[in-house]
């Protein structure tokens, strides 16, 4: 078998994004994460919070990937990758308590970070959250020169990638009725952006 594939990241934002999932999830529930990328924080946090059913999913070339994780850790509460493009049109066909998805805004299309949160918004439970993680700009500036870098990085890869501004952001939400329930900082110039029905 290949060798698993791995996200330093993973490892370093893990930590800190567990305490607010703590502190914002359900004591049990079901969890659909979107991008899981490695598959990596779908095994952190399915480890650290037993009680809750978490969903992996992404593009199918990345599954692989992700089962290797899956399957090394065991854990039953952490389910086989479901595939899911945001473009698509098939979504699961679930309910869920809350959404979770971490440095997927940035890396999708600005079309795809809408298509995102209109199928959160049909399969969140009408009292559910969804938390989305990773850099973000206000009001058209950044919040620090690093993230502007990164911003410069990202389009000079692909124009269509790129730091989403929150005002932005909310403009879309409030097609789908939802709206920022709170802000949460986080470490390395990164947030967690919470999301509730109106």
């Amino acid at each position: 078998m290949s060798k698993k594939p791995y996200a330093q990241a993973c490892d370093k934002n893990g930590p800190p994004i567990l305490d607010v999932l703590r502190q914002k999830l359900p004591n049990h529930g079901r969890v659909l994460e979107i991008a899981s990328g490695t598959g990596q924080h779908a095994v952190f946090f399915g480890e650290a919070l037993p009680n809750i059913e978490w969903q992996p999913s992404d593009l199918k070339e990345m599954h692989s990937g992700i089962r290797q994780w899956l399957d090394d850790a065991g854990l039953e509460n952490v389910l086989p990758p479901l595939p899911l493009d945001v473009m698509a049109e098939a979504w699961p066909n679930e309910n869920y308590d809350a959404v979770f998805s971490a440095n997927s805004a940035h890396i999708m299309p600005a079309e795809a970070v809408e298509k995102m949160f209109a199928g959160v918004a049909r399969l969140l439970k009408h009292d559910g959250q969804f938390l989305l993680y990773g850099p973000f700009m206000y009001g058209g500036e950044h919040s620090s020169e690093s993230n502007e870098g990164f911003d410069r990085w990202l389009k000079s890869s692909d124009p269509q990638r790129g730091l989403r501004d929150v005002d932005w952001l909310r403009e879309i939400a409030t097609k789908f009725n939802l709206r920022l329930l709170e802000d949460i900082e986080m470490p390395v110039n990164n947030r967690i952006l919470v999301w509730c029905f109106e």
